[in-house]
């Protein structure tokens, strides 16, 4: 039987393992998925992102996790909450990317809620942040699905190019859960 971190009414969240190569791949390295990094991951970027995840799960207790389809088993995406920096300070983040075969299905917005809500409950945060791209329509309507709201801009680097970002967030007691 799987062991969920995080269990909704149609997905079970669960640590990624190194059987999940293949599965990250399909979705790491499907351009149009990719679209806001500006490149498709080689295989030994996937490999590193797993390695990553993997020692995000040692050191801060959490990271991306796998998601599965409770109704069939399938690796549909990846959701979770990293330690990322914003306005100079180290913030929880929701963060999410899924098959594309799974788009517009509303499984985004039922992962990330769940992991907003473990944010609050079980690491204690007051606040939440979603950093995406300002290319990344689907992503900004997951956020403001999860009850997050803009709260500035700013950039990043990655892959040789500068990237303009918008933070969104929402706080516990925005969220409902004070």
């Amino acid at each position: 039987m799987t062991e969920w971190v995080l269990e909704t009414e149609r997905l079970g969240l669960r640590k990624l393992a190194e059987g999940d190569f293949a599965d990250l791949c399909a979705i790491l390295q499907d351009e149009q998925v990719m679209y806001a990094y500006e490149h498709a991951l080689s295989d030994e970027e996937v490999q590193k992102w797993l390695d990553n995840q993997l020692g995000r799960y040692d050191r801060d207790g959490f990271g991306l996790w796998a998601v599965i389809l409770k109704e069939g088993g399938s690796f549909i995406g990846q959701c979770g909450l990293t330690m990322q920096e914003y306005g100079g300070e180290r913030v929880v983040e929701v963060g999410y990317l899924f098959a594309r075969a799974y788009w517009h299905r509303g499984y985004a917005t039922e992962a990330a809620r769940a992991c907003r809500d473990y944010a609050f409950a079980e690491l204690g945060v007051n606040e939440v942040f979603s950093l995406i791209r300002t290319t990344n329509e689907a992503s900004k309507r997951v956020a403001v699905r999860n009850g997050m709201v803009p709260r500035g801009e700013f950039s990043k680097h990655y892959h040789g190019i500068d990237m303009p970002h918008i933070a969104y967030s929402v706080t516990r007691a925005e969220a409902g859960l004070v």
